[in-house]
């Protein structure tokens, strides 16, 4: 009888301990983020692709990235819209049409929404490459953004360098195009941050003028104008277009032109705008102070404040509130 019993209660905790680590194995899981992988919404880490996937054998690839601000995604048809123009000039047809790619970006985002901690945020990207050649791979995902990083350029203003590496020309390959093969600004980072670490390449185009960083656009302000390159020879960030409408909205004089060195370092104020930074002053552009030093400029602070109207959050104290 008492080794019945004792059976009895050894079969009971091994129950409870079955259901244990079936509980911690779902819990883990909602604490992992999704993706969207070939047709199918999985755990990030279960996402894997082939070595011999042409965008890790050749940056044969497309993406594109926006973000959300409070869980709210941000101009998703706007960057889809650039998304499929980027697939269609590297010549891929994943077969997802922008409707399905939007519900599908949704899907993936109100699935790790959870994980988002207060006042973070998510990038999220879509991808495609062109796989084996054959078969196209075809990613949706998120990841946070990386506020602790970057809050001191909202304080003290970021500082700009432009390496000897001149951006790819459009004679080359377009710039327009958002492509994984980012080699030509990634050696311009990495000189860069060679002689200052906190600094952000902006390179010079092949006639000498500024063009873009990864992922970023500049503007300048000379004599209350708004000045920004001329969209052939970079890539149209949607940051970009919403501050351009912000700016008309404010009544700034506004010009898409050629802006050299000497335009820059003369300027009253300079910024850059991106999808995580939205619009993050300039301090400094080769050792040279922008300016008379404030930051945010006049100008630069009337388009934040817009911005942060716009996308129903301060942004700017989003990021201070990590330093």
């Amino acid at each position: 009888m008492k080794n019945f019993h004792l059976i009895k209660v050894i079969q009971i905790m091994i129950k409870k301990s079955e259901k244990l680590k079936l509980w911690k194995k779902k819990m883990s899981n909602n604490q992992e983020r999704v993706v969207y992988f070939n047709g199918r919404i999985i755990p990030e880490s279960q996402a894997k692709i082939s070595f011999r996937d042409r965008g890790f054998m050749l940056g044969d690839a497309v993406y594109d990235t926006t973000r959300t601000f409070g869980g709210k995604i941000f101009r998703l048809s706007e960057h889809l819209d650039r998304f499929l123009n980027s697939l269609k000039y590297m010549r891929m047809e994943p077969n997802i049409t922008k409707n399905e790619w939007e519900n599908l970006t949704m899907q993936v985002l109100e699935q790790n929404l959870h994980l988002l901690k207060s006042n973070d945020d998510f990038w999220v990207s879509q991808r495609v490459s062109r796989g084996d050649g054959v078969k196209l791979t075809s990613i949706i995902e998120c990841y946070p953004l990386p506020f602790k990083e970057r809050a001191k350029y909202y304080k003290y203003g970021i500082p700009i360098i432009t390496p000897s590496i001149r951006r790819t020309p459009p004679e080359s390959i377009s710039p327009r195009a958002k492509i994984h093969n980012n080699i030509n600004l990634i050696q311009a980072e990495f000189e860069a941050k060679s002689t200052n670490p906190d600094a952000l390449p902006i390179l010079l185009d092949t006639n000498g003028n500024l063009s873009e960083g990864p992922g970023a656009n500049i503007f300048i302000v000379k004599k209350g104008t708004l000045i920004t390159p001329k969209k052939q020879r970079i890539l149209e960030g949607i940051s970009r277009e919403v501050t351009i409408e912000l700016a008309k909205k404010l009544s700034i004089n506004f010009s898409e032109d050629d802006i050299d060195l000497f335009d820059l370092y003369t300027a009253n104020e300079a910024f850059i705008t991106s999808t995580s930074f939205c619009i993050v002053p300039i301090s400094t552009s080769n050792g040279n102070t922008i300016g008379s030093g404030e930051i945010p400029g006049k100008i630069t602070n009337e388009l934040q404040n817009a911005y942060t109207e716009l996308v129903g959050m301060d942004f700017v104290q989003q990021y201070l509130s990590n330093l």
